[in-house]
């Protein structure tokens, strides 16, 4: 099939009812655990100098 027959035809066009935007809403985890790193970070090693 040549190139210029190939495009010669274009799909039926979408209607814009027709269209979804998705969205994922799902719960991001939380990265830290429910921990405080800031204040693990401090106890390991910015008060280990005292």
């Amino acid at each position: 099939m040549t190139e210029s027959k190939r495009f010669a035809r274009l799909p039926e066009p979408i209607r814009p009812e027709d269209m979804v935007e998705e969205v994922d809403t799902r719960a991001i985890p939380d990265p830290e655990g429910g921990r405080d790193t800031d204040r693990d970070f401090l106890i390991r090693y910015g008060l280990g100098g005292l």
